[in-house]
């Protein structure tokens, strides 16, 4: 963890001041971190801005949460790149096939023969701390201010916390225990101890519950690119679910479904995925003023076979016929004689004018989430209703699940085909619904019981033993 946390006040300056353009913001933002107590031994030049000065100044504030998101687009977990979840866990489940060469980060996650040396394994990690430590670093920042308005320091705090549970969730998901981190103190980070996922759920809900409480029900910014209080809801929608929270989940995902002015459901599917979409609650910006998103650069290819990826023939087999997500988000292309698919759900590859953001957060999901938790809470009916919801914009007709046991895998069946390559829902369903073994033991030759969770990073475990012991099989 040492390696993780030491020189994360340096990435954090870099990150922010990289799209920093008035001299005075980057003299703020460049001795933010530095500043801190136990990173530097020596004060600050008389000549040079207090760190404290950056979170007095609404822009310089606002610039540090922003250049977090920036980040989080462009490394890491939520990234379009090959290295992102997307990517990596549909090729670790059954949504992708590789076509890369040995070389490529994917293959080992393809074979499911991922070590604690991989370099794909550290750098989530990595990455995913550093963006945590800077959500970290503007909590604490906005919290101390003394100038700046109650309005923006309550929306950034907001987002931080927001951003640090979205985060942890998301990497207890695929390492299991972790550490959560909830200040920028070295000395306690440099030792910190995992907790279960259990206890780090626990963490993200209270982060989230106060999320709520603070943030915004309108947007802070154009194209939905700040989450807002919906985007709160909407998450601790989800980790309710995965707590087995039946009631809160419903009410949570409800809020966000009734919040009609704001969100309308899209039943065009051509339409789902372009930025102007009334169905998004949280999506990242393009990383240039004309450009699109990274998803559709890493997955789209003209010719065969796939430079890196496609889409796996045991998922291309399971649509229904008539399924509009098979016709509308698949793309196929030949070369005579072999076919090959790619996910279309972004189109938009070049640049010149943005039509596509990433999005993070869509109301579909939400109604899956919600129709999970009415079928455990015993409302079939409910939950039949927001699953048909579902398959109507798909062109589909009522399911014909009448059980309980019926409606669940009806509704494990919609999340494939519905969040396919959206940051690895599928191998979060499975893996909730108790099915990582049963569906991935028969189509991956290398799968193991234990691969439920990634191997912590081996150059974690030495520099910080309270990380240990390793997961189990690794």
């Amino acid at each position: 963890m040492k390696n993780t946390i030491i020189f994360q006040k340096y990435y954090f300056i870099k990150l922010i001041c990289k799209n920093a353009f008035d001299a005075k913001l980057l003299t703020l933002l460049a001795f933010v971190f530095i500043a801190c107590d136990g990173f530097v031994d020596v004060d600050l030049p008389n000549s040079q801005l207090a760190a404290s000065e950056v979170f007095e100044e609404k822009s310089t504030a606002n610039a540090a949460m922003t250049q977090v998101y920036a980040k989080m687009r462009d490394g890491g977990l939520f990234t379009g790149y090959a290295t992102g979840l997307s990517n990596l866990l549909g090729n670790y489940t059954d949504e992708l096939a590789f076509y890369g060469t040995a070389q490529e980060g994917t293959v080992n996650f393809y074979n499911n023969v991922v070590l604690p040396s991989n370099s794909s394994v550290k750098s989530i990690w990595n990455s995913s701390y550093n963006q945590i430590y800077g959500a970290n670093a503007v909590l604490e920042g906005v919290t101390a201010s003394q100038k700046l308005p109650d309005s923006d320091r309550k929306q950034l705090m907001g987002e931080a916390l927001f951003t640090r549970a979205l985060i942890h969730f998301y990497l207890t998901g695929i390492y299991g225990s972790i550490p959560y981190v909830s200040t920028t103190e070295y000395q306690t980070n440099r030792s910190i101890s995992k907790e279960s996922s259990g206890r780090i759920y626990l963490h993200c809900i209270d982060d989230l519950k106060r999320a709520r409480g603070l943030l915004s029900e309108s947007y802070s910014a154009p194209d939905r690119t700040r989450p807002n209080r919906s985007a709160a809801r909407a998450l601790l929608a989800r980790v309710y679910l995965y707590t087995q929270q039946w009631a809160e989940s419903s009410n949570e995902a409800s809020a966000v479904l009734n919040n009609t002015g704001l969100y309308t459901y899209e039943n065009n599917l051509s339409k789902t995925f372009l930025k102007g979409s009334q169905a998004t609650i949280w999506q990242f910006s393009a990383n240039t003023a004309i450009g699109n998103t990274l998803e559709a650069q890493t997955f789209i290819f003209s010719s065969g076979p796939p430079a890196i990826t496609a889409l796996s023939p045991f998922f291309l087999s399971s649509f229904q016929n008539g399924d509009l997500r098979r016709t509308l988000w698949i793309t196929s292309v030949t070369n005579g004689i072999t076919s090959w698919h790619y996910p279309s759900k972004y189109k938009n590859k070049g640049t010149g004018t943005s039509t596509e953001f990433s999005i993070i957060l869509r109301l579909s999901e939400i109604y899956l989430v919600r129709a999970e938790a009415r079928a455990h809470a015993g409302d079939l009916i409910g939950s039949k209703e927001d699953i048909n919801k579902i398959r109507h914009s798909a062109g589909l007709a009522d399911t014909p699940a009448v059980s309980q046991n019926e409606i669940l895998n009806a509704l494990l069946q919609e999340r494939r085909h519905e969040l396919f390559t959206e940051f690895g829902h599928r191998f979060f369903d499975l893996k909730r619904f108790g099915s990582l073994d049963t569906v991935l033991f028969p189509v991956k030759p290398q799968w193991q019981t234990f691969k439920s969770v990634l191997p912590l990073p081996e150059s974690e475990l030495i520099l910080n033993s309270n990380l240990n012991p390793q997961n189990t099989g690794y």
